[in-house]
């Protein structure tokens, strides 16, 4: 039988939800797409848990969209598959007009093992906060591939590190390494890569132990006010998107060809920086 490709551990009332495609470095397929924010929906409605950690299986936290899927036409960017019921009987909308999960009310920890890539990185950012091993590295390679975010990257991203460092990680495509994302304050902490998930459970801990409904009325306040502040940009990025996708159309044979020329470039990079 086929590995799931999502794993999920609860304890404590923290559940750990891991993206489980170690040998596609995570890359979010047609399948992992309808399987994350299904299990978010459901474990948001358990009683038995808390907060949330996301975290990725293997060397890498997530590379992003799978352009290998999308190199052979299966799917194109912008496009998801159509709504199921979830467990609680509710209906998650997989198009995910506001980033890549569906709405919750408990806080989620992101655990950046390794490389979170494009989508992957607009995972990351759609996260509470961030703890990172050294082996996480950052980028935005959606130039690079031809395609345009829709999950919030040209939004959380400038208001985490601001509009110019923004800039420059969007049009360069290039590597942000921990300590710099740590510098940056896009990371809250960055330990040692064989404590990560024990200092995400930690804090996680922290936050289960408190009264939980005011956790939630905390954290929905906190959205209320980004929602306040960013609900322009959410438009904006998917108006541009679309007008992109209608200008340029959508090959699969060329962004194949850029995905194999991003993997190289990556490799070199990490090459020289090591």
């Amino acid at each position: 039988m086929a590995e799931p490709v999502i794993l999920i551990d609860v304890s404590d009332r923290v559940a750990t939800i891991t993206l489980n495609r170690p040998e596609a470095r995570n890359a979010l397929n047609s399948e992992l797409r309808r399987a994350l924010p299904q299990a978010i929906a459901d474990l948001d409605t358990n009683p038995e848990v808390e907060v949330l950690i996301l975290t990725g299986n293997g060397p890498a936290f997530c590379a992003g969209l799978d352009l290998k899927e999308l190199g052979s036409g299966e799917q194109e960017p912008g496009t998801s598959p159509n709504r199921a019921p979830s467990n609680s009987g509710r209906h998650v909308d997989y198009t995910m007009d506001r980033g890549p999960f569906p709405v919750r009310s408990k806080p989620m920890i992101g655990a950046i093992n390794g490389a979170a890539i494009t989508g992957g990185f607009e995972l990351a950012l759609n996260c509470d906060f961030l703890v990172a091993s050294p082996r996480a590295i950052f980028a935005d390679t959606h130039a690079r591939v031809g395609v345009m975010p829709g999950w919030g990257l040209a939004v959380l991203l400038p208001a985490v590190v601001g509009f110019r460092r923004a800039r420059e990680l969007s049009l360069t495509g290039n590597f942000l390494a921990a300590d710099e994302a740590h510098r940056l304050g896009l990371v809250n902490h960055l330990v040692p890569h064989d404590e990560l998930l024990a200092k995400a459970r930690s804090l996680a801990s922290d936050i289960a132990g408190n009264q939980a409904d005011g956790v939630r009325q905390m954290l929905a306040t906190y959205e209320a006010i980004e929602r306040a502040q960013l609900d322009r940009g959410w438009l904006i990025e998917a108006e541009e998107g679309k007008r992109f996708r209608d200008h340029a159309g959508f090959d699969p044979a060329e962004v194949e060809r850029r995905r194999r020329a991003i993997v190289e470039r990556g490799r070199g990079q990490l090459d020289a920086g090591a």
